[in-house]
């Protein structure tokens, strides 16, 4: 299980997230070949795409296998209809893929599937344990607007409108030893509001405490981020849950002079650096955070602006700007 391995154990993984929504995009084999000429171990995909499965068999890279949301509600209505899904989706692939986690839908909560949130997590665990395939995690992805307020951290509480499925699932996580993924944008904070949030506390650049917090001190906001999700769940009796950071980026272009290749390039190098020092949080040090990136490539069939420029190639296959040395 990932939740309860003392980081001594583990090595640091950052991946990165793999959309589809372009209509230029290099073929999966070749994407797969991507990865593999850059040293991308770990991929996430936002939906069980059967062209990016077939490619990914056989490649020793971990995937992490998102649940597409308008699916939620028929994976949760039985048992029966769980192992459906994982026989079409999982099951053909479990020789020759590695599979991290299985995250039920992306951002759902709160929302129209969030109530089968829990429950589809529950049958589909089922199903892992029958199968003995304890180094799959079930869990879903959430953001930051589940929380009502993240300002100062320990203040952080969950929103009226998610909490009741967020504590079931954040129950569900702590009695499985799994995680819950988090989407984590400091840009998206930075670029609400450049006057107040500086930039240097947006990009792991500051050189010491920008924020503190009672006893802790905040040098970057990702981790006050990740730490006003821990707050939050340690207020519902939740504080074994370990938080995998889902998609964390930064845009090259489309907001002007806050979306740069070289602002992009910055953030990261110093995430992955950040994650790779396996130190945790000011309030969780010994927190093993995992990490994607967002996302593979620009995406032109996603709106106009910044939601296509968050690629770390050209549907060419060349950098947008350097992060990951070629092998």
């Amino acid at each position: 299980m990932h939740g309860h391995i003392s980081t001594a154990e583990q090595s640091p993984k950052v991946g990165v997230c793999y959309g589809m929504k372009g209509n230029n995009l290099p073929s999966p084999p070749a994407v797969v070949g991507l990865c593999k000429k850059y040293g991308i171990g770990d991929i996430r995909l936002f939906d069980p795409d059967k062209s990016a499965l077939e490619a990914l068999k056989g490649s020793q890279i971990s995937v992490s296998l998102g649940v597409l949301n308008a699916d939620i509600p028929v994976i949760a209505s039985s048992q029966e209809a769980a192992n459906s899904w994982f026989s079409a989706n999982v099951e053909p692939y479990l020789n020759d893929i590695t599979f991290s986690y299985i995250s039920v839908g992306n951002e759902v909560i709160p929302g129209e599937y969030a109530s089968s949130v829990a429950p589809a997590m529950r049958n589909l665990q089922n199903i892992l344990d029958e199968r003995n395939l304890a180094g799959v995690s079930v869990t879903t992805v959430v953001f930051t607007g589940i929380l009502a307020n993240s300002y100062p951290p320990s203040a952080a509480t969950f929103s009226a409108e998610a909490r009741e499925t967020l504590v079931q699932v954040v129950k569900f996580l702590s009695a499985q030893g799994n995680p819950l993924m988090v989407n984590v944008y400091p840009y998206f904070a930075y670029a609400a509001d450049p006057g107040n949030v500086r930039l240097d506390y947006a990009q792991f650049t500051a050189t010491g405490a920008v924020v503190v917090d009672g006893d802790l001190s905040y040098s970057n906001i990702f981790d006050a981020i990740v730490d006003a999700v821990f707050w939050a769940m340690e207020k519902e009796g939740v504080a074994d849950v370990d938080v995998v950071v889902s998609e964390s980026g930064w845009p090259s272009a489309g907001n002007g002079n806050l979306t740069t290749a070289e602002l992009a390039a910055t953030y990261n190098k110093n995430f992955m650096e950040h994650v790779g020092k396996l130190t945790g949080t000011p309030k969780r040090p010994q927190a093993y955070v995992e990490g994607f990136i967002f996302a593979m490539f620009n995406e032109n069939l996603k709106p106009d602006g910044v939601e296509q420029n968050f690629g770390l190639f050209y549907p060419s296959m060349d950098p947008v700007y350097s992060v990951f040395p070629p092998k």
